[in-house]
């Protein structure tokens, strides 16, 4: 600015420009973002050592009481769920909780080690005369609640197969022989495949779309053969997490409820026993079930009706090898035949022999043979199937290849599974096994025993995949095995004994109770037998002795469940014999005269007087 004053140019400066308030937000904004910023590092940094030290932990909520829910497979367009709709995977904080009843928390299992860790497993008790056959052994089992926390909380991976679907037609096949002339084995159920089909389910690709029984329909259950009530179906799609499967089919087995089960496992783990109608009948008939749940203890029961096979044993296979079929929302299962008890609880069995050794599929070898060879033969042997057929079968795979076991087989330790137990995660590798495997099933004999090599050697040829195969014995340790229910019943039929005619036996009744106790007996168990003799002119008066509960330990011939005890007569017994010298002497027995039975005793002799005076 210029102005003039008194002739003389005066320069006013300009006053200073101040800055505007939107120039000085910047600098002001920017310490503050930078106070913060150093405030959140210190807060991240105090709660990753609370997260690390456990004074906060977290918690996996899951639906139904499980981790996560996931359905691996597709088996029809109604029943397609996306991965991404069932897997739970949220991250909450759980305050309510007690530290004492909660499950064991991840931060904990990465500090501290496997409880089991340096367990050595000592072999089975050896055979005694009581017991001859194999026997049960110890396993390291973690607690129920720590077992449940051992659960991984994303799906095991499947090698190479990502995605399985199954085949399925809409009328049954009519025509079973192709134009080469190669005829069709199969059935309805299963389908009746070329071999062409067969060789092709083998070639593991990354989208697979194979046979699995329930051909006729869309939906397994429904119209496919082993048909199934559409509530139990929608019970059964309900079950998600763990599911424990058995069946009895033709009224075979016995029911048995399963023991030690906890409480948790009780409300979250799904028990589902198949039966037909006729075996639903004698069950409800021993047994109270509750109408409403069609529940008899932990068991719920689903009644099979238009059952594909005639063999009880064959349709068997259907619930225990296509459980991801039936149960499509599991993640895991266990399969236990009708003949057993399930005695310690699912947590503990999956963690045991799946979780912690990192596999999908546990099978237990066979106690006593581990060659497919000698298993044909022990069944041809046993009677158990057709023997023409188990022969077809084995030479069947034999040209194809199949081989003696042997150690050079390593890491397989057998060829022969004890195929009454079944363990594993359903991944879409897991499904494939269990699906071939029931073909071999469908297409040959109903022993799978036989089959069950080929399928797995096929399956690890053409990807890196494992089976977890254990011993017997761990097996034994989680099931209590008991006969068929025909077995049973002739074993436990009542035993008869066959005396000889009462005059043979000495009138003394103290010669009698002498003679009672046998030590040359054999190959029996202790059992108590009621011992009543046809004539009772032989006895005295007094009850206590006319029927008397003995303990044998053993009987040279049983025949026909009958045993017959054979009473030697008093003058072919040697007179030093301990059995003489050491009579059964009881305060309720006497004899005709009223005088008191007098025990002698081994190795002394009487005084002379005293033998007079008996005499």
């Amino acid at each position: 600015m210029v102005s003039l004053s008194s002739g003389k140019k005066k320069v006013t400066p300009l006053p200073l420009r101040s800055r505007s308030q939107h120039q000085r937000l910047p600098k002001k904004n920017a310490c503050w973002d930078l106070c913060w910023t150093m405030l959140c590092i210190h807060l991240c940094i105090i709660f990753g050592f609370m997260l690390y030290s456990g004074m906060i932990h977290v918690h996996f909520s899951s639906v139904g009481g499980h981790r996560f829910v996931r359905v691996n497979n597709a088996q029809s367009s109604d029943l397609t769920t996306s991965i991404e709709e069932r897997l739970v995977n949220k991250l909450v904080y759980d305050d309510e909780l007690d530290s004492s009843e909660s499950p064991a928390r991840p931060t904990d299992l990465i500090a501290k080690k496997h409880p089991c860790e340096g367990f050595t497993r000592h072999p089975p008790p050896s055979h005694s005369r009581k017991r001859t056959g194999p026997r049960s052994c110890d396993v390291c089992y973690v607690p129920v609640d720590e077992a449940e926390s051992y659960m991984p909380s994303l799906p095991s991976e499947s090698p190479v197969l990502k995605n399985l679907s199954y085949y399925y037609a809409k009328n049954p096949i009519q025509k079973k022989e192709l134009a080469n002339g190669e005829k069709l084995k199969g059935s309805d159920f299963g389908g009746y495949h070329s071999l062409m089909l067969r060789n092709i389910s083998f070639d593991i690709q990354n989208s697979m779309i194979v046979p699995c029984g329930f051909v006729l329909g869309k939906r397994p259950g429904r119209g496919t053969g082993f048909d199934i009530n559409f509530a139990d179906l929608l019970q059964m799609e309900e079950c998600r997490g763990i599911v424990v499967v058995s069946a009895i089919f033709a009224n075979f087995d016995v029911l048995h409820q399963p023991r030690n089960i906890n409480e948790r496992s009780k409300k979250n783990v799904c028990f589902f026993m198949f039966v037909d109608e006729e075996t639903e009948t004698i069950i409800k008939k021993a047994a109270k079930v509750n109408k409403k749940a069609k529940q008899i203890g932990l068991w719920r029961l689903v009644v099979v009706k238009n059952l594909p096979y005639d063999d009880p044993r064959r349709t068997g296979k259907i619930p225990k090898l296509l459980i991801h079929r039936l149960f499509p929302n599991a993640c895991y299962s266990i399969w236990i035949d009708g003949k057993l008890e399930l005695v310690v609880d699912p947590y503990q069995i999956l963690e045991r022999f799946l979780w912690r050794e990192k596999a999908d599929f546990a099978i237990s070898k066979h106690y006593a043979r581990f060659d497919v060879f000698v298993e044909a033969e022990h069944n041809k042997a046993a009677g158990k199937y057709d023997n023409s057929s188990i022969d077809a079968q084995i030479n069947f795979y034999k040209e194809e290849g199949l081989t003696n076991f042997s150690p050079a087989k390593h890491p397989i330790i057998s060829d022969v599974p004890e195929g009454c137990v079944i363990i594993r995660e359903h991944t879409p590798i897991s499904n494939l096994f269990a699906c071939l495997w029931f073909n071999e099933v469908d297409r040959f004999t109903s022993r799978d025993q036989i089959s069950f090599s080929t399928v797995r050697d096929k399956i690890l040829s053409k990807v890196k995949w494992s089976v977890n195969m254990f011993e017997d014995c761990e097996r034994r340790n989680f099931v209590i095995q008991s006969h068929h229910k025909d077995l049973l019943e002739k074993k436990n039929s009542t035993a008869t004994l066959k005396l000889p005619p009462s005059d043979t036996v000495p009138k003394d009744s103290s010669s009698e109770q002498r003679l009672l106790p046998t030590k040359s007996t054999k190959n029996i168990k202790d059992e108590k037998i009621d011992l009543r003799h046809s004539s009772s002119r032989t006895l005295p008066n007094d009850s206590s002795t006319k029927k008397r509960l003995i303990t044998i330990q053993s009987v040279e011939n049983v025949k026909d469940d009958k045993i017959s005890l054979r009473l030697p007569s008093l003058h072919k017994v040697p007179k030093d014999s301990s059995i003489i010298q050491r009579p059964i002497a009881t305060q309720s027995t006497r004899d005709k005269m009223g005088e008191k039975i007098v025990p002698r005793h081994h190795n002394r002799k009487l005084p002379r007087s005293r033998r007079k005076h008996e005499t």
